[in-house]
C-alpha cells in the first residue's frame, strides 16, 4: 500500500515550492483564503514558509524527543511583495538540510515511521495542499500528479490516528468494528481504515485473513481529488466524488478527520 519508496519527495517539495512561490509573486496579498477561513494570501505563505524552516530546523538536529520550542529565526519580509523570494528561499534552505540528511536517521516524529524521511514526506503534502490553497484564492484551477497524489493519500491515512496532538477531534473516530474502504478510481490504491472502540487506522496489507471484512462504507474518487477531499479542500457532493454504504459512519469521519 505504501508507494513512498517510490517517489523523491525532496523533489516534490522544491517542485510545489516553486510553483507557490510564482502564484504569490505580484499576486494580491490581502487575498482571502477560502479554504483556510479567516487568512489572506500573506498569511497562508507565512505559514507554509515557516513549516519549511521549522522542519528544517528539526532534520538539522535529527531531534530525539518531542521539541519543547517551537522558536525559530523567520527572518520574514518587511513588505508583502517579498513573500514570494522568502518563501524560495525557505524551500532551497530545506533543499540544502535534504542534503545533508540520511532518510533513514532515526528522529522523533509525531507519525507512524519514525525516521527522517517522514519530515521530508509532511513538508511535500504541507506544500502542496497550501499551493492548491493558493490556486483557490486566486481563482486557478489546480492539478495534481497522480502518482504524488496516491502516496498523498496513504501519508494522510497512515498518519492520522497519531495527530490528536494538534487535531484533537480524531479522538471522535471510534466505532465497533466499522471498516470504510477509500479508494482510487484512476490508479492502484485501496486504504481499509477500520473505526475500533479503541482507536482507528488502516487495515494493513498482512492483516489475517480473518481480518477482512466487507466495508461498512466506501468513499472512491481520483487520486488528486481523494487527496483534497481527505485535506477538506474538496466536497464529497462533488461530481467526481463516489460514496456508499453507511451515512452516519462517512458523516463521522468527515467531522472529525480533517487537519
Amino acid at each position: 500500500m505504501n508507494t513512498a519508496d517510490q517517489l523523491d519527495h525532496r523533489a516534490a517539495v522544491a517542485a510545489e515550492a516553486a510553483r507557490f512561490a510564482d502564484l504569490v509573486r505580484g499576486a494580491d496579498m490581502t487575498a482571502p483564503v477560502p479554504t483556510c477561513p479567516g487568512w489572506d494570501l500573506t498569511d497562508l505563505t507565512r505559514h507554509a514558509g515557516s513549516v519549511h524552516r521549522w522542519f528544517s530546523v528539526l532534520l538539522r538536529r535529527r531531534i530525539q524527543a518531542p521539541p519543547t520550542s517551537r522558536d525559530v529565526d523567520l527572518r520574514l519580509p518587511e513588505r508583502a511583495d517579498g513573500y514570494a523570494d522568502w518563501l524560495a528561499e525557505g524551500a532551497a534552505e530545506a533543499a540544502e538540510v535534504f542534503a545533508d540528511t540520511d532518510p533513514d536517521a532515526p528522529m522523533w516524529v509525531w507519525g507512524a515511521d519514525g525516521h527522517a524521511r517522514f519530515w521530508v514526506r509532511r513538508m511535500a503534502f504541507e506544500t502542496l495542499v497550501h499551493r492548491v490553497d493558493a490556486e483557490r484564492a486566486l481563482g486557478l484551477p489546480s492539478a495534481v500528479d497522480r502518482a504524488l497524489a496516491r502516496d498523498g493519500v496513504d501519508e494522510f491515512l497512515v498518519n492520522l490516528p497519531y495527530a490528536a496532538l494538534f487535531a484533537p477531534k480524531v479522538a471522535h473516530l471510534r466505532g465497533a468494528d466499522r471498516t470504510i474502504l477509500f479508494e482510487c478510481t484512476d490508479t492502484n490504491g485501496s486504504w481499509p481504515v477500520r473505526l475500533r472502540p479503541d482507536g482507528f487506522g488502516v487495515v494493513a496489507d498482512d492483516a489475517p485473513a480473518d481480518a477482512a471484512v466487507p466495508a461498512d462504507a466506501v468513499v472512491r474518487a481520483p487520486a488528486a481529488d481523494l487527496l483534497l477531499l481527505l485535506y477538506g479542500r474538496l466536497d464529497r457532493s462533488a461530481a467526481t466524488v463516489e460514496t456508499g454504504g453507511d451515512a452516519e459512519l462517512l458523516d463521522l469521519w468527515f467531522a472529525n478527520s480533517e487537519f
